[in-house]
């Protein structure tokens, strides 16, 4: 091999590395910032969602119903109704980009909802609901009512 097809062996092989330590690189990044994205949650209203596929009720709490009025387990009246959709909103808001956590897990709800206290950003989310007056306490132990559901149409 000649001097001349020697540099462009070498150049080829600079090069070749530098590709690889790019991609290397690139895809290092591409794992971290999915590591660190939100993770994914759904509200189908105030107290029950999903986060990260799995089906989850907030503890303790209760919020209106978004329901029709017609379906079993609806809202009761309007009123409750249109509070529901606040306090979804408001829920929903609270927790867009957090960084998510499960802080507590009492088990699974007839259900199947896997009942939990949660935090967003380090905010606990069934207590800034019942603050900001979306939700209300709705004590539980081993699964039971401690007191009656809390009426939204008073």
């Amino acid at each position: 091999m000649d001097q001349r097809e020697s540099r462009i062996a070498e150049t080829h092989k600079t090069s070749h590395n530098f590709v690889m330590k790019f991609n290397s690189l690139t895809l290092l990044a591409v794992i971290i910032a999915a590591s660190s994205s939100p993770s994914a949650i759904y509200w189908s209203d105030g107290d029950s969602g999903r986060f990260n596929g799995q089906r989850l009720r907030l503890a303790n709490v209760d919020a209106p119903e978004t329901g029709s009025m017609k379906q079993s387990g609806g809202a009761k009246c309007e009123q409750e109704r249109a509070m529901g959709f606040e306090a979804k909103a408001y829920i929903v808001t609270l927790t867009r980009d957090a960084d998510i956590e499960i802080t507590h897990s009492y088990g699974t709800d007839r259900y199947d909802r896997l009942v939990v206290d949660l935090s967003a950003d380090g905010i606990d989310v069934g207590a800034s609901g019942i603050a900001a007056g979306y939700l209300r306490a709705w004590p539980h132990e081993n699964g039971r009512a401690l007191v009656a559901k809390p009426d939204w149409c008073d």
